[in-house]
């Protein structure tokens, strides 16, 4: 457990340019994504009339009143919450206060009946960057990392506890190739109502002439999913973020779904960006260091 730990949150990694980087860029990602959904929810809402499906604290409380122009006051409010503590480094708790309005908000957005995965991450995210600042006030080296980390434990819990599901409600012949051809058939249906054509790429075509092949993808995306929770250890994070993102293009491929925000956020935190901006900025170093010598020996 000491291991895992280390390996999720590592706080006595050196405070190097790298480190600072990559955590500022996964904040801003977090920041970006919260509000581009928020308000994008927001101009969304005032469509809607009735809740059709109550969500969470959408059975506690009323969340019809949100349907006029609290929605927007809402946004505004997570956008403050949001600002603040990324642009002035301060007040760094007002990220528990927005991850609690932005629960509401998707819960009002998508009280309709369906809902979507985009989000569930950005949120995980943002309740980590609130929970850093309870954990490690005035420490904001820590409190990015463990909000890292907390992100991180989330992704790998999240991919093989939805495979696990998987197995849980259809047993081991969730693989089946007719599956796929089940979902790629509902799904080109979708797209023709909302577009008005619909084509099967090369490898839809494959899969449905191949009941093998359908088969095969199903059963690789399935481990793939399995093994998520190996990103937890620092060592194997790259391999098994290279082999999610790749899930995901053969998802698009297969079933024209991109999740396009998870994978952003996977390529932030899957790979050591950190080691490699510590190398450009020691060879830019050495170089300018270099040129000064070679300008002074010059004179």
């Amino acid at each position: 457990m000491d291991r895992l730990f280390q390996n999720l949150f590592q706080f006595d990694a050196p405070d190097s340019i790298g480190t600072k980087i990559q955590l500022r860029i996964f904040e801003l990602c977090t920041v970006y994504f919260t509000l581009s959904y928020t308000w994008e929810w927001a101009l969304y809402v005032p469509r809607l009339s009735d809740v059709v499906l109550p969500l969470g604290i959408a059975n506690y409380i009323n969340v019809e009143i949100f349907f006029g122009d609290l929605a927007t006051v809402n946004a505004i409010l997570i956008t403050l919450f949001c600002l603040i503590p990324f642009l002035f480094k301060k007040l760094r708790w007002l990220y528990a206060p927005a991850f609690l309005l932005f629960h509401l908000q998707h819960v009002v957005r998508f009280s309709q009946g369906e809902i979507p995965h985009s989000a569930n991450m950005v949120g995980i995210a943002l309740m980590g960057l609130g929970l850093s600042e309870i954990f490690f006030r005035n420490d904001i080296k820590k409190s990015l990392a463990f909000a890292f980390g907390f992100t991180v434990f989330f992704f790998g819990l999240g991919y093989t506890s939805a495979a696990l599901s998987k197995l849980i409600a259809t047993g081991i012949t969730w693989p089946s190739g007719e599956h796929l051809w089940l979902w790629m058939g509902e799904k080109s249906i979708d797209i023709l109502s909302l577009t008005g054509e619909f084509q099967f790429n090369w490898l839809q075509q494959l899969a449905f002439e191949y009941w093998w092949i359908a088969t095969a993808i199903l059963s690789i995306g399935l481990i793939t999913e399995l093994i998520g929770f190996l990103i937890w250890w620092k060592p194997l994070r790259p391999y098994v973020t290279l082999l999610l993102i790749a899930m995901h293009v053969g998802i698009d491929l297969t079933m024209n779904i991109f999740f396009f925000t998870f994978t952003v956020q996977l390529i932030i935190i899957g790979f050591p960006w950190n080691k490699v901006i510590n190398r450009l900025t020691e060879s830019i170093s050495k170089s300018s260091t270099q040129k000064t010598v070679e300008q002074y020996l010059l004179y």
